[in-house]
């Protein structure tokens, strides 16, 4: 299915792995340009960059941002608007996690948490928004989580990052409804990414059991009983990107396997 999205300009944050990876790469089968973000290794990141380019013929270009740093947020953007003349879609993906009872947890990672996984999206939007009301055309999609929805214990900066990423999601959309601009959250439950694997791993370390039966654990708050997969959460992202979305907008929409069903 064609979503009419070739030519388009998109910024995937958290894009050289997980969840952000499986966004760019669909985008990129779609026709967009990419531009990604994230930590790794040069040569596995530039092996990716040339991997989905060469396969979907499209450019495929990484900023190396620390998203913790407004200055960067803002390069960032600027720097997407220059190699590809605009940014149409943005995608803010990236986070980070820590886990610790609220009175324990330590300031520097609550400043670090909010900086990236709520303030980094502020920025990447202000700076973006006013090119894309020039084009009279832009899609920005937030990932927000489940934890987005709902809270979650020893997740205190976590939770409360990802319900003001709604909370920024919501607002914008209203902003900009009059100017085919689409502002949305997704929220994804369990997928099986660099920042989930470590809490398998502890389940599995804590009950003696293998990765496989901890994932089931893991899994059994989620109806579906099985990781959801970076090409699903791409997927979805690509059609909030069509025009047969744009009636969508200011929503939080769930890709949880059911979780917010109970």
């Amino acid at each position: 299915m064609d979503l009419g999205l070739k030519g388009k300009a998109a910024l995937v944050t958290g894009a050289t792995s997980g969840m952000g990876l499986g966004i760019a790469k669909v985008l990129a089968e779609e026709g967009c340009n990419v531009m990604i973000t994230g930590f790794g290794e040069a040569k596995e990141i530039e092996r990716l960059k040339t991997e989905i380019a060469g396969k979907h013929g499209v450019k495929v270009l990484h900023d190396p941002v620390d998203l913790a740093h407004e200055d960067q947020v803002v390069q960032m953007v600027r720097n997407t608007e220059k190699a590809f003349g605009a940014v149409d879609i943005l995608v803010n993906n990236a986070g980070i996690q820590h886990v610790a009872l609220v009175e324990e947890f330590p300031v520097e990672r609550w400043d670090a948490l909010l900086a990236v996984n709520l303030t980094a999206a502020f920025h990447a939007i202000r700076t973006a928004m006013p090119g894309m009301k020039k084009r009279g055309w832009g899609r920005i999609i937030n990932n927000a989580s489940a934890s987005g929805l709902a809270a979650s214990p020893k997740k205190t900066a976590y939770t409360a990052a990802k319900f003001g990423l709604i909370g920024l999601t919501k607002s914008v959309a209203l902003e900009v409804a009059e100017n085919q601009i689409t502002c949305n959250a997704i929220c994804p439950g369990w997928v099986l990414t660099g920042m989930s694997r470590p809490q398998v791993e502890v389940i599995a370390q804590r009950e003696g059991v293998s990765f496989e039966q901890a994932s089931k654990i893991l899994l059994s708050s989620q109806p579906n009983k099985r990781f959801i997969t970076p090409e699903e959460i791409g997927r979805f992202v690509a059609y909030l990107c069509s025009e047969a979305a744009s009636p969508i907008t200011g929503a939080a929409l769930s890709i949880d396997g059911g979780i917010m069903a109970g």
